[in-house]
């Protein structure tokens, strides 16, 4: 090859990617949904064959609303509820994403939906970390290495965080890189979890906030200002601070702070324009955040109901904004900037794994 390889799905997921916001229950196989809801008796699934089912999430996700989108889960953590059913769902998570390329993962779950069978909050982690280290191993044992961090997550309308902030801590040496809050963002404001927030700090541990999807300017500032988050979930009402009135955007005291600390945007274009923080992909800020300078990266939120992975995401980006091979080069660069791991590991992953895939790619 003499030059650039095209771009197309099949050339992009050679490349290598790297994902900070990926839901394990929002990135079930629908076969798997319906093999572990036969094993677990569970009779309320929408549809019975993997096709109409996986049309059925994607479907259900494209309301507008992410209250609505938020119920689809129901259904997959319905199923996810034994040790062999999170095992299973973590082993294949983590091979789905190597088939796509990605080399570098960071997976999040709240572990507090996964007790209704009598699991313990630290047996549903045991089991999950299980699998995502038997993915990687069948995954690098068929030629496509990856690294498989697990981020907890705490719901934000429940009063479990500060437990669940603890759990990371416990597992945070056995696999478990960081904790986060989700959930409907309206009346369940980041500060009612100070406490949870206070303690990662006060033990040196990583955590990101989901902020700035359903909700504008106050959930993200409040993530920043008052909880101190390394990184925003989605983030991308960010630019309810960004004017552009004038001929050049005009960043207001948040906006600025964001960026001059080079706070990552966990941005998911697909999912954003399903949840209605956007109202198409054509009008999703990536590409003016982008040229600002801001530290954002790709991401797939919930490749079940958004029908979608990173090469898709990817995709996407460049038929909507005309990027090439070194602007998702950079996005991925980004993200292993930003990723909960330790600097040299980082490092080797981007000079050793990115870089010279990239350079391949571009010719």
């Amino acid at each position: 090859m003499t030059g650039p390889m095209p771009l197309t799905l099949a050339s992009i997921r050679q490349a290598p990617k790297a994902v900070l916001h990926d839901h394990l229950d929002g990135g079930l196989r629908p076969a798997t949904v319906l093999d572990l809801a036969a094993q677990c008796g569970y009779d309320q699934l929408p549809a019975q064959d993997a096709a109409a089912l996986g049309n059925w999430f994607r479907d259900a996700a494209d309301s507008g609303s992410l209250e609505r989108y938020l119920e689809t889960f129901a259904h997959t953590t319905a199923v996810m509820q034994t040790a062999e059913g999170l095992h299973r769902v973590a082993r294949e998570c983590a091979l789905d994403l190597a088939e796509d390329g990605v080399v570098y993962a960071e997976v999040r779950f709240a572990p507090e939906q996964h007790l209704e069978r009598g699991l313990s909050l630290d047996e549903v982690v045991e089991h999950t970390l299980a699998g995502f280290r038997e993915g990687e191993q069948l995954a690098a044992e068929a030629g496509m290495p990856i690294r498989v961090v697990c981020l907890l997550t705490a719901m934000r309308h429940a009063a479990r965080s500060l437990e669940i902030a603890e759990l990371t801590v416990r597992w945070r040496d056995r696999g478990v890189g960081g904790f986060d809050i989700a959930g409907a963002e309206a009346g369940y404001p980041p500060s009612r979890h100070l406490d949870a927030f206070e303690y990662m700090r006060a033990n040196c541990a990583h955590f990101t906030i989901h902020a700035g999807e359903a909700f504008g300017l106050p959930s993200i500032h409040e993530a920043v200002a008052f909880c101190g988050c390394e990184r925003l979930g989605h983030g991308v009402r960010i630019t309810d601070d960004i004017s552009d009135s004038e001929s050049e955007p005009k960043l207001g005291l948040v906006a600025n702070y964001v960026r001059d600390q080079r706070i990552p945007l966990e941005l998911c274009p697909s999912s954003n324009v399903q949840t209605g923080a956007v109202t198409s992909l054509e009008k999703h800020p990536f590409d003016l955040l982008a040229r600002l300078r801001f530290r954002v990266t790709v991401n797939t939120d919930n490749r079940l109901m958004s029908d979608t992975s990173m090469s898709r995401e990817m995709l996407k980006l460049v038929n909507t904004f005309g990027y090439g091979w070194s602007d998702l080069e950079r996005f991925t660069i980004n993200a292993m900037k930003s990723a909960f791991i330790a600097f040299p590991e980082r490092l080797r992953i981007i000079d050793e794994v990115i870089k010279p895939g990239y350079a391949v790619l571009l010719g």
